[in-house]
């Protein structure tokens, strides 16, 4: 299996745990548990109303981000910025509330990164972090925590959203050169915790309705990729915990992507995503990893 047809199934992972976790987010698990029995499909729904594949922020903002990182050939704040405003510009159908409060801050002030804040530790700079792994693949340890923090910083400048971006970041690009999840485990969960216990996932109980605050994603996603051994199974644990479960679902999904390949999609997912988000996502994939390997080779 190659990096590129990883780094795709990474990205398929990301709309599709979007679009799965859509239908039943802000629900509780007993709520899903009463309406769907278990939620395993892509229908749509939701409290947006979507249409069956349709994708919500989370893909749609990693796609202007890549977008911006192409344009540029490189992550740039500014540029991801200027995407980002764009594409709120645009009506997304939907938004949280730090990224409208941080974008129209940067409209009033021109500067791509907001104030530093405890209070921004949101999970919005990490759901749309995979088109920073991709395009930075190869690249030192400290030239990718710089460009994790570019596209973070203009929405969440916090310590602990720029610790789970980073942690993310690098077992993405990790399971890309096909390292397995206890490599992913003891050299990327682990140590994360060391350094911030807020992060702990082991040892309590199953992270249920996870909001948006960063720690409780970030629990919540490595307690069910951890703890299965499929894509498909990565995918429903995470999102029949109900809460952010869109949010859940993407990161979970370009996790498990990475990790277990482009075959390990069901065929009924990839099928069902909306064609043209699917046909974007695996043309941004690509190219992504065409300007690392091109980078690598300039470096």
């Amino acid at each position: 299996m190659t990096t590129t047809d990883r780094s795709i199934a990474a990205y398929l992972g990301l709309a599709i745990g979007d679009a799965l976790g859509a239908t039943v987010e802000f629900m509780t698990p007993r709520e899903i548990a009463a309406q769907y029995g278990v939620h395993d499909a892509l229908i749509g729904g939701g409290w947006l109303h979507l249409k069956p594949g349709q994708v919500t922020d989370d893909t749609t903002m990693s796609l202007a981000l890549g977008h911006s990182i192409l344009s540029c050939g490189r992550v740039d704040a500014l540029a991801a910025a200027l995407a980002f405003d764009a594409w709120m510009r645009a009506k997304p159908v939907d938004i949280g509330n730090t990224v409208r409060r941080n974008l129209m801050l940067f409209r009033r002030t021109g500067n791509p990164a907001a104030p530093c804040s405890v209070h921004d530790a949101g999970n919005g700079a990490l759901m749309r972090i995979l088109p920073v792994a991709l395009a930075t693949l190869g690249q030192s340890h400290e030239a990718v925590r710089t460009a994790c923090r570019a596209q973070a910083h203009v929405t969440h400048n916090s310590e602990l959203s720029d610790a789970a971006c980073e942690c993310v970041v690098f077992m993405v690009q990790d399971a890309l050169r096909g390292q397995d999840k206890n490599h992913l485990l003891h050299y990327h969960a682990h140590p994360l915790v060391a350094r911030h216990p807020e992060f702990r996932f082991r040892g309590i109980k199953p992270v249920g309705n996870p909001g948006g605050y960063v720690v409780d994603t970030l629990q919540a996603v490595f307690q069910a990729f951890f703890d299965t051994d499929d894509f498909k199974s990565c995918l429903i644990d995470v999102v029949n915990r109900g809460g952010d479960a869109d949010t859940t679902g993407a990161i979970a999904g370009m996790l498990a992507g990475a990790l277990y390949g482009p075959d390990a999609i069901p065929c009924e997912w990839r099928h069902t995503l909306n064609a043209d988000v699917r046909h974007s996502c695996e043309a941004q994939a690509v190219a992504l990893i065409q300007l690392a390997d091109e980078s690598a080779k300039t470096a």
